[in-house]
């Protein structure tokens, strides 16, 4: 694990309008020096071209790590979970967020991990394997009830995307957010893991803050929105919202980009 003195010479290539702010957070609860390099998305949407310069697939977040006076190529690192990871196990405060991982007396033992410790394993992945896909589907289809597909068409496009909404889309996250709220019933304190915070409560931020201002209009929830359906849930993005480390993230972009940043995800 890296001293303050050892730390490496860290850079976050930061696109607008992705996970990258997830990882920005980490960073700055792992109390890491590091730099940024801003992307900006094209009309279409896209990442830049530039990106591909950084990791061949061209997407963000990504962060490149080097040891300070050494001239060999820098690490890049690349996808949410495996960097969280990553970081977490060569930066000292990496401790303080993953929870314990041996029972007393089962260390080193087949089944003797912490629940705790479990979860935050399952939930870095979870949050790109199994909850983004429907979110991500959710905007596509969406825009077949929009411009640029022509008017004319469009009572055809939003027929066929209503139907794939409310029969496959919204039972899926319905699960989801069900699943959550129960998994936060069980977690031992008001985050997902444990009772503090941990790299798997800060990359399933992103997908929540992003979903929070459209999950009412997927689908019929009981109590009339999501939030009367699944209070827990809510409380939960509002806490994770209001912890110093996001603040701080968001912070960092307005001073980089100006007022205008679209770091902070706005309340619908």
């Amino acid at each position: 694990m890296a001293s303050e003195e050892q730390q490496p010479q860290v850079t976050l290539h930061w696109l607008n309008r992705s996970r990258s702010q997830s990882m920005l957070w980490l960073l700055e609860e792992l109390k890491v020096k590091f730099d940024i390099k801003l992307y900006h998305r094209t009309e279409q949407g896209l990442a830049p071209p530039e990106l591909e310069q950084v990791h061949p697939l061209g997407k963000s977040p990504v962060i490149q790590e080097q040891q300070q006076q050494q001239q060999q190529q820098p690490i890049v690192l690349a996808e949410s979970g495996h960097m969280a990871q990553y970081l977490c196990e060569h930066f000292p405060e990496g401790r303080r967020l993953v929870p314990q991982k041996w029972k007393p007396g089962m260390e080193g033992k087949f089944g003797g991990e912490t629940e705790a410790w479990l979860r935050n394993q399952y939930f870095l992945h979870y949050s790109e394997g199994s909850l983004m896909p429907y979110l991500v589907l959710s905007l596509v289809i969406g825009r077949l009830k929009q411009p640029p597909v022509p008017f004319f068409i469009r009572p055809i496009t939003s027929a066929v995307a209503n139907r794939i909404m409310a029969s496959y889309i919204f039972p899926n996250v319905h699960r989801h957010i069900g699943f959550l709220d129960q998994q936060l019933r069980t977690s031992g304190g008001r985050y997902l893991c444990c009772d503090h915070l941990t790299p798997a409560d800060i990359i399933l931020s992103f997908p929540l803050f992003e979903a929070r201002g459209s999950l009412d209009s997927m689908g019929e929830w009981r109590g009339g929105s999501w939030k009367a359906e699944f209070p827990r849930v809510r409380e939960y993005i509002d806490l994770l919202e209001s912890e110093d480390g996001y603040k701080k993230s968001t912070e960092t972009i307005r001073k980089l980009e100006g007022s205008a940043s679209e770091a902070a995800p706005a309340k619908m």
